[in-house]
């Protein structure tokens, strides 16, 4: 497992934690990262995916305001950074990132050229912004804040798309729910799945509102849906 620099489209550059798999040809994931940064989180998501036998990057969406943001969800001042990070997160700008980063993660040896994504929280809007405008061959999204004011672009959305909902979600609220049913519930290359019972961040592991028997069928579902559409 390796960092690696990617070249930003608007100049600059940034890093990405690379986990690879031991097969010498396989698919690709982008990995998105929730407002924590590219944190022990995301890298043994990382690590997670590599053996189940993907490349998997994880871009440093941050690294705009502050490069190698590495912080946990554990004391209310980093739950304080996290959002003031959040707060000045240029979101089409990350999309840029993420597009660079696919392009990055199709070139890197032994990826087979296909690749999708997967992102939580923050990661979960912007693996929906990248089913609506990047090539990515599929996305799924761990509830994602924000998906609800960007459905005016999922008429852009042109391969397979999972997004999970946390039903007690204080950042997806009960409308903001509906909205996101109402507006993607009818397209066929959407599926969406709730969790009853569950709150944001339900498969964060050592989070506050970690829940295994959630995480644990969300994450099966996820390593199925990229089985399918990745081979």
């Amino acid at each position: 497992m390796a960092e690696i620099t990617v070249k930003a489209k608007d100049g600059g550059s940034f890093m990405a934690y690379h986990a690879a798999p031991a097969a010498k040809t396989a698919p690709g994931i982008v990995l998105i990262q929730e407002i924590f940064g590219v944190n022990k989180v995301m890298r043994d998501l990382a690590d997670g995916l590599a053996k189940q036998g993907f490349h998997a990057l994880c871009p440093d969406l941050f690294w705009r305001q502050q490069p190698g943001i590495q912080i946990t969800d554990q004391t209310d001042a980093e739950w304080q950074q996290a959002f003031g990070l959040y707060k000045g997160f240029n979101e089409a700008k990350g999309v840029d990132d993420l597009a660079a980063t696919l392009d990055a993660l199709r070139k890197l040896p032994g990826c087979s050229g296909k690749a999708g994504a997967v992102g939580y929280c923050l990661g979960g809007k912007l693996a929906y912004l990248m089913a609506t405008r990047s090539s990515i061959d599929a996305a799924v999204g761990y509830y994602g804040v924000g998906i609800e004011g960007a459905l005016g672009e999922a008429k852009s959305i042109k391969k397979p798309l999972m997004l999970y909902i946390a039903e007690k979600d204080s950042y997806c609220p009960p409308e903001a729910q509906a909205k996101i049913k109402q507006g993607l519930g009818g397209n066929k290359l959407v599926t969406l799945h709730t969790y009853a019972g569950q709150e944001h961040g339900f498969a964060r592991i050592g989070g506050k509102h970690y829940g295994k028997a959630a995480a644990d069928q969300a994450n099966a579902r996820t390593a199925e849906f990229f089985k399918k559409h990745l081979a």
